[in-house]
């Protein structure tokens, strides 16, 4: 059985190909459409997944879909009836359901196929059961709480559940206006940063500031018997025309937020202006108020379900400064969370919710890598040299056959000071970098995260980047051990050990780690191994492939981005490429 899910019209639209219970393929539109969290109809990761596992659409037997437009209907009438929203905003609703009841006939129309002999059943899944799904279902536990967050999907911003075996029990559910993913984006919205998902931006920023303004976000998001609710003066997103536009490209959405955030904390901060104390301590405020209603949430949740287990999911569940909290705050002990948590995973979540809670197939697979995307051979990467030669008079080009030689020449060229594209094997699926197209760099360099924005990132000064490190060698760097294999955590750095990683370690001692085991990537793992050989740090410095865009995919892309940086070194497959030029600082 082969069973198509997908993300679409909607941001980081996707798809997943799973067969009998097994994931073949995971991808987001954007890795090929070249747009960051591309919206729209997923075309190109439907024929990629398609493609991986040597099938045609017609021999889908069923496609899922995360978004049910009519569910929670009756709370959809009350709103209607009590607010009386403008007629724009009803119709941008009806377009939207009316869109993904299309799905069968554009996957015929896409495909060149006759839409009456498509054989594959469609399923509609209720947006935040498909988040619950996509965590728990390819888990490691028979038994978990679970817990999805974000904007909204089909009228709801945050569900708790029990997740049993194959099935998943709602058992609390937060409600349209209300939702700690529109609080965070408002205020994110107010410090300037306008663009979908710039909510991490604020995350990184909070670590400068101090909580200086709680009591007013404990005003804009108040407590309530059952979770919270949005002080709905300070937000207009509950009585304008769509907030978000998710029509075939880059997300947009207007100011969720009212005048009256103005009246209260001061004129909005503009993108140019320089980042000034209040608007860090704001950030602080943010992150302080968004931990104390999650936290919340959650010891509620392990009342309810008596189980130390826990599964997240929602874009909320890429808050890592949080997340590596938990374990402080709540009874929870145990914690996974899929490497593509927000919307982009909804359509895996949906997928399996049908493939197991539907159809009662038993639960088989594990989701322990994130390497689910394209992948290339080295006859591919070396005709992609090829058509880039007249571009690389002043580059060294290598081959090395030998595993063990490539690594050791690539730990070397890091230990110097060098900055590597490291191209390898399947690329991830979330919105992380993991180890197969990534840039790495040496984190015992104090100077490093300047070099990395000034050569090819760009990025705002305040930003920490992210440390790998050996699964074994965790404790020995970090105050928790617990793994984190897809960079989800934030936990503090030994004070001890700050100073031997200072390009990794944020301003407030932390670090964004990434857990490399030699079971889930054993080459990323060698590299890492034979740095640690070199430096007695089992530690690098890894950030995305990439220069303010989706991260690369392709050899043709990672050269592009290698070629128009001040990159040093590209490791693509067996291939070296060396820059004569580059100087380390």
């Amino acid at each position: 059985m082969y069973l198509l899910g997908i993300n679409a019209f909607h941001a980081d639209s996707s798809a997943c190909l799973i067969k009998d219970g097994e994931l073949i393929a995971a991808v987001e539109e954007e890795r090929f459409r070249r747009i960051k969290h591309w919206a729209g109809f997923p075309r190109e990761s439907i024929n990629y997944c398609l493609n991986k596992a040597d099938i045609k659409i017609s021999a889908v037997d069923i496609v899922a879909v995360n978004r049910r437009p009519w569910a929670n209907w009756h709370r959809k009438l009350f709103y209607i009836i009590s607010r009386r929203p403008s007629l724009k905003m009803l119709w941008g609703r009806l377009h939207a359901a009316n869109e993904l009841g299309e799905v069968p006939k554009l996957l015929a129309a896409q495909f060149s196929i006759n839409e009456s002999s498509f054989p594959a059943r469609t399923y509609q899944v209720e947006h935040h059961r498909a988040h619950l799904a996509s965590s728990f279902l390819v888990s490691p536990f028979k038994q978990a709480a679970l817990l999805s967050v974000d904007g909204f999907g089909d009228f709801v911003s945050t569900m708790g559940g029990l997740g049993k075996e194959n099935s998943i029990q709602p058992l609390t559910q937060i409600f349209f206006p209300h939702s700690l993913g529109v609080f965070y984006t408002a205020i994110t919205q107010f410090l300037g940063f306008k663009k979908y998902g710039d909510e991490y931006k604020v995350m990184g920023l909070a670590a400068l500031g101090k909580p200086r303004y709680l009591n007013i976000m404990q005003d804009i998001v108040r407590d309530t018997p059952g979770g919270f609710e949005l002080n709905l003066q300070y937000f207009k997103h509950h009585r304008q025309e769509p907030a978000y536009l998710w029509e075939g490209g880059e997300p947009s959405f207007k100011d969720v937020y009212s005048p009256v955030l103005e009246k209260v904390l001061g004129p909005a901060r503009a993108y140019t202006e320089p980042i000034a104390e209040n608007h860090a301590d704001l950030a602080a405020s943010l992150q302080a108020r968004y931990e104390e209603v999650l936290f919340r949430l959650l010891n509620r949740l392990y009342e309810k379900t008596k189980t130390t287990n826990l599964c997240l999911a929602g874009g909320c569940a890429l808050n890592s400064v949080a997340n590596g909290k938990i374990f402080d705050h709540t009874p929870f002990r145990e914690i996974y969370i899929q490497p593509a948590a927000y919307d982009g995973g909804g359509s895996l979540g949906a997928a399996y919710y049908v493939y197991n809670a539907i159809l009662g197939h038993k639960r088989h697979f594990l989701m322990k890598t994130s390497y689910w995307g394209p992948e290339f051979t080295p006859d591919e990467i070396e005709a992609a040299i090829s058509r880039h030669q007249n571009q690389m008079e002043t580059v060294n080009i290598s081959r090395v056959a030998d595993e063990n030689e490539l690594v050791r020449q690539t730990a070397q060229h890091i230990a110097d000071g060098k900055i590597v594209g490291w191209f390898q094997g399947r690329a991830e699926w979330g919105p992380r970098a993991l180890g197969n197209r990534s840039i790495i760099a040496d984190p015992r360099r104090p100077e490093m995260k300047d070099i990395l924005n000034s050569r090819i990132k760009r990025r705002e000064p305040f930003r920490p980047f992210a440390p790998s490190i050996l699964l074994e060698a965790t404790g020995e760097y970090f105050e928790k051990e617990y793994p984190d294999p897809f960079m989800i955590k934030v936990y503090p750095i030994r004070e001890e050990k700050r100073q031997t990683i200072p390009a990794v370690t944020h301003v407030d001692g932390t670090g964004r780690l990434q857990t490399v085991s030699r079971e889930e990537n054993p080459l990323y793992y060698r590299l890492i191994e034979e740095f640690g050989r070199l430096t007695g740090v089992p530690v690098v410095l890894n950030t995305s492939f990439n220069e303010n865009e989706p991260i690369v995919c392709t050899p043709e892309e990672a050269l592009s981005c290698f070629l128009r940086t001040r990159m040093d070194v590209l490791v693509m497959g067996p291939f070296v490429l060396e820059r004569e030029s580059c100087q380390v600082s």
